[in-house]
């Protein structure tokens, strides 16, 4: 059940920053244009206050009085620190990683392909394996997460499944399975027990003929 971005929820049911969805589709870890000659023009900054785009650090001196964040990257996906995104924004229920000795989280969904083996805790939005008692994988799949629309849908999903199983529970109890009604005809055909005179016939059919004494038989012994 794939999110596909912020930008699809647009009634949020909380209170959303006005920086964080453009935060969120704002593309980090390009050369600064204004700065294209100078060494080290990563753009790896946002500012929350102006929400121009990403910066570097050449462009931070523009910035100084303004409310600020750095990007980092994990795996190619970029990341924040818990210590500076929770200072503006509610991350609860976001999946936490550590990652050089720091806490932090992914900024958007990340694909994958199957869930692992054993996870009994997925993402609410992207189903990605999770730990602990986490709702979701990044404050994109939150955003999304927490919308009325995509609640609605869930309840609606939800119903939908309940009714299949009920509509599937009543007609395998109205109607006899196929493998009970052979079941009921072998136990039908089955042979009883039989009786202790058929052993008895069998062991007196195999003696043929007249049982014959021994030739000492007939004698008697007197002292």
């Amino acid at each position: 059940m794939g999110g596909g971005g912020p930008d699809e929820e647009d009634n949020n049911n909380e209170k959303w920053p006005p920086w964080l969805k453009p935060l969120l589709k704002e593309q980090f870890f390009v050369q600064c244009k204004l700065h294209i000659e100078s060494h080290k023009s990563e753009c790896n900054m946002y500012c929350l206050d102006c929400m121009n785009g990403s910066l570097c650090s050449f462009c931070l001196a523009y910035h100084r009085d303004h409310n600020y964040i750095q990007i980092r990257r994990s795996s190619y996906h970029d990341v924040i620190r818990v210590s500076e995104i929770q200072k503006y924004l509610d991350i609860s229920g976001v999946q936490t990683y550590v990652i050089n000795s720091a806490k932090v989280v992914f900024l958007n969904e990340r694909p994958q392909p199957r869930p692992g083996k054993g996870v009994i805790n997925t993402c609410e939005v992207c189903d990605r394996s999770l730990v602990d008692n986490f709702r979701f994988c990044s404050l994109g799949c939150k955003i999304v997460g927490t919308s009325k629309d995509f609640q609605k849908k869930k309840r609606q999903l939800a119903m939908v499944s309940s009714d299949s199983e009920d509509s599937y529970s009543s007609s395998s109890h109205g109607k006899p399975r196929k493998n009970d009604d052979n079941n009921n005809k072998v136990r039908s055909f089955s042979p009883s027990t039989p009786p202790p005179t058929s052993v008895n016939y069998r062991n007196a059919k195999r003696r043929k003929g007249i049982p014959q004494r021994a030739p000492m038989a007939g004698l008697i012994i007197q002292y």
